[in-house]
C-alpha cells in the first residue's frame, strides 16, 4: 500500500449505548511518529488514550505497579519509582521475564483503559482513539472500530530510533523482531498515516481521515 493513500473500510462495530462512540485504534512500528500523530489528534478534538504513559504512571514511586515489580525484579524500583532502563535490561530478550511484566501491567492498564472510554460514553464523545504500540502483536483489532498505523520510511525509522538515549542497533533489532514488520500493519489498517513527509501533512491526512470516519 503506497504511504501516500488514505484507505478506509466500515468500521468493525456499530455505537451501542453505554460505549463512547467510534474507537479508533493508533499503532505503529517504534520511531515511526505514534507520538506525534496522537499530539494532533488531541489537537483535533479526539481524547486520546496512552497505554504507554498508562504504564509509566504505575511505575512511579508508590504505583500500583511497583510493589510487584520490586517483588519479581529486585533492585529496580528507588525512592523515585521503577528504574526503566535497569528494568528494560532485565526483561530484554527474556520471554519469561516480559511476560511476568506483561502480567502485572496489563490488568492494571486495561482497567485504566475501560474507565477512559466509561468516561468518553458519558461525555457523548462521538470519536475517541487509544494509543497501543502493540495493537496487532497483542489482542488484535477487534476491540476497534478503525486501526490508524502511522508509518515512515525504514531508513528515517531507524535515524529516529538511534537518536533515542539507550537506543543501540542490537536493542533496536531486538524490539523490531517482536513486532509484526510495517508492511503487514499497512496491509491491516484502516488509514496508513504518513510521518516522513513532514508534521502538515501528516496532521492533513489525520483529518481527512477523520473526515471520512464521521460521514459513516
Amino acid at each position: 500500500m503506497s504511504l501516500r493513500r488514505v484507505k478506509l473500510t466500515r468500521p468493525r462495530r456499530r455505537r451501542r449505548r453505554g460505549r463512547a462512540g467510534l474507537v479508533i485504534g493508533l499503532t505503529g512500528s517504534i520511531a515511526m511518529g505514534k507520538s506525534t500523530a496522537a499530539t494532533f489528534l488531541k489537537r483535533l478534538g479526539i481524547p486520546v488514550f496512552d497505554a504507554d504513559a498508562a504504564v509509566h504512571s504505575h511505575m512511579k514511586a508508590g504505583g500500583k505497579a511497583t510493589r510487584a515489580i520490586t517483588a519479581r525484579f529486585p533492585g529496580t524500583v528507588g525512592p523515585k519509582g521503577v528504574d526503566r532502563k535497569a528494568l528494560g535490561a532485565l526483561v530484554f530478550g527474556d520471554k519469561d521475564a516480559l511476560r511476568d511484566l506483561e502480567r502485572i501491567t496489563h490488568p492494571l492498564v486495561s482497567a485504566d483503559r475501560s474507565r477512559f472510554l466509561a468516561h468518553a460514553a458519558i461525555a457523548r464523545r462521538p470519536i475517541v482513539a487509544i494509543d497501543v504500540p502493540l495493537l496487532f502483536e497483542g489482542a488484535g483489532p477487534r476491540a476497534y472500530d478503525a486501526v490508524i498505523v502511522v508509518s515512515a520510511p525504514a531508513f528515517l525509522q531507524r535515524q529516529r530510533a538511534l537518536a533515542r538515549p539507550g537506543m543501540t542497533p542490537a536493542r533496536l533489532a531486538g524490539i523490531l523482531a517482536r513486532q509484526w514488520p510495517d508492511a503487514r500493519k499497512r496491509r491491516y489498517a484502516d488509514a496508513v498515516i504518513p510521518t516522513g513527509l513532514g508534521k502538515r501533512e501528516t496532521l492533513r491526512r489525520l483529518r481527512q481521515f477523520l473526515t471520512l470516519l464521521r460521514k459513516i
